[in-house]
């Protein structure tokens, strides 16, 4: 929505900056690190939208870039540049796992959560199958896509509850229920007015076109309460006594209680595994030795983790890749 809603630059992809082309490329004050990286993103998706000179971008990052902050910041600040902006939004959801890192490497950087029923969020990432299960859970996994929201969620508002008054939360139902009252509390938070008449009539990216894993079965969207139809009775238990309270703790009611809320044993043994898992992965994504293990990033590589669209300014006049 910022992106429509005027004074901002106009990238109209996730960066995934912090959350992959870090992990992946490594120590970027390695001058040999940057090459790679350069051969691989000014080749992929997430470069072709961005409307920029490739030679000039590919000098700045080897001169200046030690970090993905500042190849965020210089690639931002690029994009303001060429579009006559002042300002520039990011977003990649699983940048929350690296809030600490972010506000270190970009101290004004401003964080707005979006939180979301985890009901949902299960029920979306079940359908994309972005949670593998264990050998022995449903396939796709509610529980599995469940606690990974649990997860993430809680993570992101204890490291953003450490950058003070740069964090910010709001509901996604808000937003879509009462937008213009949604949109002043993020403007005042940002310092500036953001109006929705105007970003409904802009409308780049996602407020035109949805990001849904939902095929469209009527004329009007409407993403909250899909869990009601995705769940069978059997699962919605199973799946609000184990995360019940972190609903609870987020502002949603769980429609289960009485005697059939709470936790057992093996309902804790799940949690347990899966945290380890997802722990596990992250450690293991940003693990120097396992990176040093795997076969360098190709642009053809990226481009099957990354979304990415042209400006629609942009899109008759789309860079050459470079080699």
């Amino acid at each position: 929505m910022l992106l429509s809603a005027g004074g901002f630059a106009v990238y109209l992809a996730e960066s995934n900056v912090f959350n992959l082309l870090g992990p992946r490329f490594g120590d970027l004050r390695s001058r040999a690190n940057r090459k790679r990286l350069l051969d691989a993103w000014l080749n992929s998706k997430l470069f072709l939208c961005s409307g920029l000179d490739a030679g000039h971008v590919r000098r700045r990052i080897l001169e200046e870039c030690q970090n993905g902050g500042d190849f965020l910041r210089i690639v931002m600040g690029e994009i303001c540049e060429l579009q006559g902006k002042q300002r520039w939004a990011e977003n990649s959801p699983e940048a929350m796992l690296y809030l600490p890192l972010i506000k270190q490497l970009i101290p004004d950087a401003l964080i707005v959560h979006i939180i979301r029923d985890g009901r949902d969020v299960a029920s979306s990432l079940g359908k994309l199958r972005y949670i593998r299960p264990f050998p022995w859970e449903d396939r796709p996994s509610l529980i599995g896509c469940g606690l990974y929201w649990e997860w993430i969620v809680q993570r992101g508002r204890r490291f953003g509850r450490l950058a003070g008054p740069d964090y910010m939360e709001i509901y996604f139902e808000a937003l879509l229920a009462r937008p213009q009252e949604t949109l002043d509390q993020i403007g005042r938070f940002i310092g500036q007015p953001l109006d929705y008449k105007t970003i409904q009539r802009v409308a780049y990216g996602a407020v035109s076109k949805p990001n849904t894993s939902f095929a469209a079965s009527s004329a009007e969207f409407n993403p909250v309460g899909r869990w009601k139809e995705s769940f069978s009775s059997d699962q919605l238990v199973r799946f609000e006594r184990l995360l019940g309270k972190t609903l609870q703790e987020f502002g949603y009611c769980p429609v289960t209680n009485g005697p059939e809320m709470g936790e057992s044993l093996t309902l804790k043994s799940i949690r347990l595994l899966h945290r380890a898992y997802f722990i596990g992965k992250l450690w293991g994504k940003n693990s120097r030795v396992l990176r040093a293990m795997r076969p360098t990033m190709s642009a053809s590589d990226l481009n099957k983790f990354v979304h990415a669209e042209a400006h629609p300014t942009l899109q008759k006049e789309t860079p050459t890749p470079t080699h």
